[in-house]
């Protein structure tokens, strides 16, 4: 789960960067704000690492529910059986 949020945040972490730099094109010649840069540039370093932890702990927390109420409801049981003459 951490990784996959990771992921996404590094997905969305480029859209900010992105906007960011738009944001400093349309505003050009007015005083560019030097902590635009940082800001944008930071966005893929900082986002993906939040995501990534959040979306770790918050697998952990999804997991323990779905054990708890799995406990209580029997969960899910899955039966396969093996085809012979599939390769």
């Amino acid at each position: 789960m951490g990784g996959l949020y990771a992921l996404f945040g590094l997905i969305i972490g480029g859209f900010f960067t992105l906007f960011s730099l738009a944001g400093m094109a349309a505003a050009a010649g007015q005083g560019n704000d030097p902590t635009a840069i940082l800001f944008g540039a930071g966005a893929v370093i900082v986002i993906p690492l939040l995501y990534g932890f959040f979306g770790f702990i918050g697998g952990i927390i999804t997991a323990l529910i779905y054990n708890l109420v799995a406990m209580v409801f029997g969960g899910v049981e899955i039966e396969l059986s093996q085809y012979e003459g599939i390769v």
